[in-house]
């Protein structure tokens, strides 16, 4: 079976869409051009879908060096027969190859290794014929003082550590092993002696168990950090009397001494040698199971914090609030650029409330701000509550934004370059503004896994996670596009075909010779190729251009498409994108061709209707309940307005303006059974909660969405 045909059959996809996107893929293309711009050879593809195909192969190819490699190493010691060759080449899962490679394997010096140089192997075999009456007669041939074999006894004893090795690498006790711990393997865990005090945060898991098989991700990684932190010993198992008694039933074929012995040696290559092998090995695809299910939950929610409401080109204020050190305040133009910078402090110890309010009334009039940005973070509400207080013009929004990952931009080296002569507070509030104004242009800025949008992130497997994040950064920046004249050297870096050169030179060069004027003109940036061009045009936008198409996501190569259109209907291209009944008398089925299909054309007039259209909802204005501040102020029964700032498969995080996230647990989501959190809410989602407990001592809030009308 080739590659293509087993992506085909695990991923449920036609077989001829997996071969044509290998191919695009080997020829260079990138998974978010594949997906947007070559879906008749796709069968239309989601970003989502490529990439799983993409990792399907790499996989794929990794199972290859791995069979060469056993391949090779088996042939070097003489042991590679035809059939042993046409398994490991007919061999496509990872566990089996291994399997069949193990007696093979370079091993440590082992017991069974020892018994073998005594010259025990064929008293072992004799052994496991079962065929022999007297063991002890036949025991007494190799008996050898000068390998340490003085009795028979000893040599017993080396022919069933022999047995034992051989039961311990057996494909077939290997497999029934295997299938029993998938079937009944328990988890536990215990409290290691003498943390209890320090280990608190795990008391949940101090004397656990349950099913392996019903092990939620989030259990196992709490199990997984306490473990980590020394609080806790875990342990997978199964019955052992049970499955030592099948596994038996393969190598045990009688009631005579020999079938003793050998029963004895199979329970000891059990216990020694196979148990903890395979234990080990569900423990490792268990952890893996629950990094592939947090690494989702993460993935999902940063794609929705990143794909948020932007505000758009507004002059914004934007203020870092705080107590002692006051507030940072700092004013931004619709491009985003720093104008001003102040500080204010209008809450104790200082409190200089009348001069803090004429401050910032004299700063919205002198930059004419239409928007506040206020972080969330220590002193946001009462930040809040001043600043809805100020008699501003009606046409100033007030927003509270997230701070999250804000102190980790303004110390970074990005910060640095765009604002070398102000200080980490003024960089950390130019990003609370930014963030308002455009959320994924200022996040690209950020280490995605410090934005702290999934659960136990830094217990998961970091290079997985990292890939995951990354490749949800570019397919989020690429389903937006970027303004080519505007856009930031890291926005850019994510655009498909460029990377950080080419995002550099493009800067560069637009510093150098003014803003682009076409899409064509970007050939002239260096080291920008015929390849990266094509790559990269279509998400690229252009505004005010003589192309009106360089603003909307038609990609060059079907200009002459779009042009031939507008010829049809006697018109120009642009009179054709602003007249939507010039549109409507086109028959799209006129212009299919051979490497032009209705798929390609559809999003074509969709980008005619509404050109360089953002695919991100308009932002809706939010404010907490007014008379609610601190944990103290909550009793069980109040329904409050509330956002959603993190899902987890056990339930979602809201944000009610108290400073303590409260948690609605799985079962509290709906008035129904929900499996899957982020089938009910997504991130950064306004809602309505209802608290149900408040437990002041652990600032833990339990709220519901299933709100109680009594």
């Amino acid at each position: 079976m080739t590659h293509e045909e087993i992506i085909a059959r695990q991923t449920g996809l036609k077989l001829v869409y997996v071969q044509n996107t290998l191919a695009l893929l080997m020829e260079g293309a990138t998974i978010p051009f594949i997906s947007r711009y070559r879906k008749e050879a796709t069968g239309g593809m989601t970003d989502v879908e490529v990439a799983e195909v993409n990792r399907l192969m790499e996989q794929l190819q990794e199972l290859d060096k791995r069979r060469a490699y056993i391949l090779q190493t088996i042939e070097g010691q003489g042991k590679l027969t035809d059939e042993l060759r046409k398994r490991i080449e007919e061999c496509t899962d990872a566990i089996t190859l291994e399997d069949i490679y193990l007696p093979f394997k370079q091993k440590r010096r082992t017991r069974a290794q020892v018994a073998r140089e005594a010259g025990l192997e064929p008293l072992a075999n004799i052994l496991q014929a079962q065929k022999t009456a007297n063991v002890a007669q036949a025991a007494q041939h190799y008996i050898n003082k000068e390998k340490g074999i003085d009795t028979y006894q000893k040599a017993i004893q080396g022919a069933q550590d022999i047995i034992a090795e051989r039961v311990s690498e057996n494909e077939r006790a290997r497999q029934s092993l295997r299938f029993t711990f998938g079937k009944h393997a328990i988890i536990s865990s215990k409290l290691v002696k003498g943390k209890d005090i320090e280990g608190q945060n795990f008391r949940d898991y101090f004397d656990w168990s349950e099913p392996l098989s019903r092990c939620s991700s989030h259990r196992m990684l709490a199990m997984r950090r306490g473990e980590a932190e020394g609080v806790l010993r875990i342990g997978i198992g199964v019955d052992d009397a049970a499955a030592i008694e099948r596994i038996s039933r393969f190598f045990v074929h009688g009631n005579g001494e020999a079938s003793r012995l050998v029963k004895e040696a199979v329970e000891d290559g059990y216990k020694r040698l196979l148990e903890p092998s395979i234990s080990n090995e569900t423990g490792t695809i268990a952890r893996e199971k629950a990094d592939e299910e947090a690494i989702a939950i993460f993935v999902r929610n940063l794609e929705q914090l990143l794909m948020a409401s932007p505000l758009g080109q507004k002059r914004v204020m934007a203020i870092d609030p705080g107590f002692r050190t006051g507030c940072k305040v700092v004013c931004l133009d619709a491009e985003g650029s720093l104008l001003h910078h102040d500080v204010i402090f209008p809450h104790p110890p200082k409190a200089e409330r009348v001069r803090s309010m004429m401050t910032l009334m004299q700063l919205v009039e002198r930059f004419g701000i239409e928007a506040i940005s206020i972080g969330n973070g220590t002193a946001g509400r009462e930040t809040e509550d001043f600043v809805r207080h100020l008699d501003l013009p009606d046409n100033v929004e007030i927003y509270m934004v997230s701070e999250d990952g804000a102190s980790i931009y303004s110390a970074s080296e990005t910060a640095r370059e765009e604002f070398p002569n102000e200080d980490v507070t003024v960089r950390g509030a130019v990003s609370i503004g930014r963030r308002l104004m455009d959320p994924l242009a200022e996040l690209v800025k950020i280490d995605p896994s410090s934005i702290g949008v999934g659960q136990y992130q830094k217990d998961v497997n970091q290079s997985a996670l990292r890939k995951s994040l990354d490749q949800t950064v570019i397919n989020c920046v690429n389903r937006v596009g970027v303004n080519v004249n505007t856009a930031s050297r890291h926005l850019l870096t994510y655009i498909s075909g460029l990377g950080p050169t080419l995002a550099q030179n493009i800067v560069k060069y637009r510093t150098e010779n003014g803003p682009f004027r076409s899409r064509r003109e970007l050939m002239k940036v260096p080291r920008m190729g015929e390849k990266a061009f094509e790559q990269s045009a279509g998400f690229l936008r252009i505004q005010g251009g003589a192309q009106p198409l360089d603003n909307s996501a038609v990609h060059p190569e079907r200009y002459a498409l779009v042009e031939r259109m507008a010829a049809d209907q006697g018109c120009s291209v642009r009179q054709l994108m602003e007249d939507k009944a010039q549109r409507q008398k086109i028959d799209i089925n006129r212009y299919v061709t051979p490497t032009v299909g209705l798929p390609t054309l559809q999003d074509i007039m969709a980008e005619l209707d509404k050109p360089g259209r953002d695919p991100r909802e308009p932002l809706k204005q939010f404010a907490f309940d007014p008379t609610v501040h601190d944990i103290t102020d909550l009793h069980p029964g109040q329904v409050l307005p509330g956002i959603v700032t993190n899902v987890t498969n056990f339930g979602a995080f809201v944000d009610i303006g108290v400073h303590t996230q409260g948690l609605v647990h799985v079962s509290q989501l709906a008035d129904r059974y929900v499996k899957d959190p982020t089938t009910v809410v997504s991130l950064q989602q306004q809602v309505t909660v209802q608290v149900l407990d408040v437990d002041l001592q652990r600032k833990r809030i339990s709220l519901s969405m299933r709100i109680n009308k009594d």
